[in-house]
């Protein structure tokens, strides 16, 4: 298929992966911030071809990993509420509240759906005049859009019982934290190629800037994957930062100006609490005054829930790049996707549940 197979050429993989060993002379540690990336990286073994001296760790650039627990815990208490439908991408059922995800409320008789689009939540809405309709709508800035369209079109056509429980992160301030953080190890960034798709690059030339770093927007298939890290090492082996786009078929400087002015239109920029990493400030989007009646965190009194992470879960040191998964000493025993201690081992896109599914598991053979 045009632009996956010519992507996934061993020969064109062979040839990047002896490049980067000719050209990478110092030790480098990069971060693929995405957590698509991470399972790409991961399912293909490109960590395992990178010469030893060039180190991946993992962001915290999945959505379903950072969503703060007291979202979770918001989500349960609204969706056993009489008369509530709660709506959801399907990754977000299984995500460990305190004491049990959606998927266990629903069996227990909550009227929690999956849905594959914030539009198809809000024709529910339509079609149920007589319920409250919830859209849990969290992501980075590739949902915000789309979210963002719900609530503008609702409040277009005056439907009144639709409301989305919004848990929205940006990345930029999350390169911020992490490359301002104690200990931090972090020496160039490969970008998430879907969200620069939406907001460009603009918004990390400033972070590029101030910590004198690369940062690389890249795709997700092995050639892609393999010319960011190219990049990113010839950057740092010539002592430059700045950014410079590795995804040059789908990511522009500007983004979707469209998608950008809806987002924005409807969202504004707010401090943000991140799943075992703490509040990042500015790195959340919160609905504007003029749509917060679509708010379901006041509109159902929810906002006072804050629990409590479990002590053996140490995925905030994970997405901060601190720690690998299997440095974990609860991942593959008290921690596997059966009976997950964090979000990272849940998600499609958590570092954890690729480390597990792809055998990067010391304790399973």
């Amino acid at each position: 298929m045009k632009h996956i197979d010519e992507y996934r050429d061993p020969k064109l993989v062979s040839r990047l992966v002896e490049e980067i060993g000719k050209k990478s002379a110092g030790y480098w540690t990069i971060m693929e911030i995405c957590g698509g990336q991470t399972h790409s990286i991961m399912r293909n073994g490109i960590d395992q071809l990178l010469p030893p001296n060039i180190k991946l760790v993992h962001g915290p650039g999945c959505p379903v990993c950072v969503t703060p627990l007291e979202t979770i815990e918001r989500a349960l208490c609204v969706a056993a509420m009489p008369g509530v439908i709660l709506t959801s991408f399907g990754d977000m059922l299984r995500v460990p509240g305190s004491e049990k995800d959606l998927f266990m409320a629903r069996s227990e008789g909550a009227d929690v759906r999956i849905v594959f689009s914030p539009l198809e939540a809000l024709q529910i809405a339509r079609d149920n005049p007589d319920k409250e309709v919830v859209f849990l709508a969290v992501g980075f800035e590739t949902t915000a859009p789309a979210n963002a369209m719900a609530v503008r079109q609702a409040a277009r056509e005056g439907i009144a019982n639709f409301s989305e429980l919004v848990s929205q992160a940006m990345v930029p301030p999350a390169m911020r934290a992490i490359l301002s953080a104690p200990g931090n190890r972090v020496q160039g960034f490969l970008a998430a190629g879907h969200v620069c798709a939406i907001m460009g690059w603009e918004d990390y030339e400033p972070v590029a800037e101030e910590f004198c770093v690369p940062i690389v927007p890249a795709g997700f298939e092995p050639v892609d994957l393999l010319e960011g890290i190219l990049e990113v090492v010839e950057m740092l082996e010539g002592g430059r930062s700045g950014v410079v786009n590795a995804y040059g078929r789908v990511v522009s400087r500007e983004g979707n100006c469209v998608a950008r002015r809806v987002m924005h239109e409807v969202f504004e920029v707010a401090d943000r609490p991140w799943r075992g990493i703490g509040v990042i400030p500015a790195s959340g989007l919160v609905l504007r005054r003029e749509y917060e009646r679509f708010d379901a965190e006041k509109r159902f009194s929810v906002g006072h829930i804050a629990p409590l992470e479990s002590p053996l879960c140490r995925s905030g040191e994970v997405l901060q790049g601190h720690l690998t998964p299997t440095d974990c000493p609860a991942f593959g025993r008290e921690c596997t996707p059966q009976s997950p201690l964090g979000a990272t081992m849940v998600s499609s896109e958590g570092a954890c549940a690729a480390y597990f599914r792809y055998h990067r598991n010391p304790f399973v053979s």
